[in-house]
């Protein structure tokens, strides 16, 4: 703990659970008022103190990485990297204030993140099933090749119920092809439904939460809840939307050099957010005529079609900006 001028005032060790959380900012209050605290990994780790500490009243600022330089120099340890913590907060180097994760957006965060693990283990369910049909029987690969993947996986999911009628004996390989075969397609259609729920979730969800968002060209439920996770549910912790189009990675990047002016695409910020921005700017590129004529005119005027696309994910971010800053921040519990 620093005091407003930068001396250290004390140290101490505080176990990561809800006591250790209330004793760590009763001993923090002992040496005065506490108006801001540093945390490191907001978004992991350090997201339950955070969530605390901004319940009780307290600023808490995301420390993303300590001075590598000051590390090498004095060393690491635990009361070190607290320090540093402090110092980034007080210096003005930590500004990005920590998201609260107490509101809608943290439940669409848990819900996105079950959707992404369903989707993985889809895909990798999908791709064991095919790779079982190239070493099948002939007759059998012959069966299922002229089927289309959702009556495959249905034609599939029935050798496991014929697979029971079997007599006991020895199995053969055409069986074991057939039962594999099965419990895969089995396995595909259970996470299939899994990603249907939580996309209803997810709908519902930014429904009720941000429907502003639903009615802009080219954003769906699963871009506007890219885009609210990026956001927080405490949106007045964005300044101005240039800090909202860098927090996305779409803010230009100076690359000029004597008479050559030029900026670069931004390879910094949320990867996701970028994502969804991007999402958005192909989708109107194919159905929005505005969209259209800028790209139109802008080739005219000698602009590549990666400096178009920038502009327009700049545009973009603009417009969400404004949307989602409408968002009442979640009540505090």
């Amino acid at each position: 703990m620093l005091s407003l001028t930068g001396a250290v005032l004390a140290t101490s060790e505080f176990p990561a659970s809800a006591t250790g959380y209330r004793d760590l900012l009763k001993w923090a209050r002992r040496s005065g008022t506490v108006g801001r605290a540093g945390v490191e990994g907001t978004g992991s780790y350090g997201a339950s103190l955070t969530r605390y500490l901004l319940a009780q009243g307290v600023d808490v600022f995301d420390v993303n990485w300590m001075d590598r330089a000051d590390r090498r120099r004095r060393g690491k340890s635990d009361p070190l990297d607290a320090q540093n913590a402090a110092r980034a907060v007080l210096s003005g180097r930590a500004c990005a204030r920590a998201k609260s994760g107490d509101g809608p957006v943290q439940i669409a965060r848990m819900y996105k993140l079950t959707k992404a693990s369903a989707v993985k283990a889809r895909t990798q369910a999908i791709n064991q099933l095919k790779a079982v049909l190239i070493t099948a029987d002939p007759a059998l690969r012959e069966e299922l090749a002229q089927l289309g993947n959702a009556e495959l996986f249905r034609t599939c999911a029935r050798f496991t119920d014929a697979s029971g009628q079997e007599e006991a004996g020895e199995e053969s390989v055409l069986q074991a092809t057939r039962i594999t075969l099965g419990l895969l397609a089995r396995r595909i259609g259970q996470l299939s439904e899994q990603i249907r729920e939580v996309d209803n979730r997810l709908a519902r969800l930014v429904q009720g939460h941000a429907p502003q968002l639903l009615d802009v060209v080219g954003i769906g439920p699963d871009t506007a809840v890219a885009l609210l996770i990026t956001v927080g549910d405490n949106p007045e912790r964005l300044d101005s939307e240039a800090s909202f189009a860098a927090l996305c990675g779409v803010s230009p990047v100076e690359r000029s050099s004597g008479r050559r002016q030029f900026r670069r695409l931004n390879r910094g910020g949320d990867r996701q957010a970028n994502a969804a921005l991007h999402r958005i700017v192909f989708t109107r590129l194919r159905v929005d005529p505005r969209t259209q004529d800028y790209y139109e005119r802008r080739i005219k005027e000698g602009k590549t079609r990666r400096e178009i696309v920038r502009c327009l994910k700049r545009y973009a971010a603009r417009e969400v900006f404004h949307l989602v800053k409408q968002l009442q921040p979640a009540p505090r519990s």
